[in-house]
C-alpha cells in the first residue's frame, strides 16, 4: 500500500500495552510497556510526553518516522488512547505496530503477526473496537501460560514472573527493537522468519 505521511505527521504509531504505576511494573501483563522501553533505550529517546491518555515520544528509524505510546488507560481500555493517536496522526490501522504479552506462548517466545482477532487478549479486544479494523501488526510477546485451568487469570497476567521467566522475556528485547525497525521497514515477512518462536 503507497503511504505518504501528511506534513507533520508521522508514518507509524508503535503501541506498547500495559497498566500504568509502581503497582504493575515488572508483571507477566506489562512485557508490551518493557520491550518497548528497553527499544526506547536503546535508541536514545523518551517517552514521557503526556498525549492522548498516554505516555508518548517519538523515534526516526528506517527512514521512518514513528510515535511510541504506552496508553495510561488500563489494559481493557488502551483502544481509546491508541486510536486518538491514530486519527490525529491520520495513520490507518495497517500503520500500527502493537508489543503485547501473551499467554498462549512460553516465556520469552515472539509471536509477530501482520493481524488477527484478538485471541482472547482484552487490550487487544479492545484496540480491534476502536480502531475498527483487527488489521494492525502485532508482536506477542510470550509470558507463559497458567499453572492449571483453573488459576485465576487476573492474578496470573498481574503477577509477576519469576526468575528464569522474566531472564527469558528480557533477553528477547534485542531481537523485539530488530523486528520493529523490519516491521517500518516493510520487511514484516523477514521479521516472522527471524524471530517467531
Amino acid at each position: 500500500m503507497f503511504w505518504k505521511r501528511a506534513a507533520g505527521g508521522a508514518d507509524w504509531l508503535i503501541v506498547a500495552l500495559g497498566n500504568p504505576g509502581p503497582k504493575y511494573e515488572g508483571t507477566r501483563h506489562n512485557a508490551g510497556y518493557d520491550a518497548l522501553d528497553a527499544a526506547a533505550r536503546q535508541w536514545g529517546v523518551p517517552v514521557n510526553r503526556v498525549k492522548f491518555e498516554g505516555l508518548t515520544g517519538s523515534v526516526a528509524l528506517e527512514g521512518q518516522k514513528a510515535v511510541l505510546l504506552k496508553p495510561t488507560t488500563y489494559m481493557n481500555l488502551s483502544g481509546r488512547s491508541a486510536a486518538a493517536a491514530a486519527r490525529f496522526y491520520k495513520l490507518p490501522p495497517e500503520r500500527v505496530l502493537v508489543l503485547c504479552d501473551d499467554i498462549a506462548q512460553p516465556p520469552g517466545r515472539l509471536r509477530i503477526r501482520p493481524g488477527g482477532s484478538a485471541g482472547g487478549h482484552n487490550g487487544l479486544k479492545d484496540l480491534i473496537a476502536c480502531l475498527g479494523s483487527q488489521e494492525f501488526a502485532r508482536i506477542r510477546i510470550g509470558v507463559g501460560a497458567k499453572p492449571t485451568p483453573e488459576y485465576d487469570l487476573a492474578a496470573w497476567v498481574l503477577g509477576r514472573p519469576g526468575k528464569a521467566e522474566a531472564a527469558a522475556i528480557a533477553a528477547r528485547h534485542a531481537d523485539i527493537e530488530q523486528a520493529i525497525r523490519l516491521i517500518l521497514a516493510g520487511r514484516l515477512g523477514e521479521a516472522q522468519n527471524r524471530f517467531n518462536g
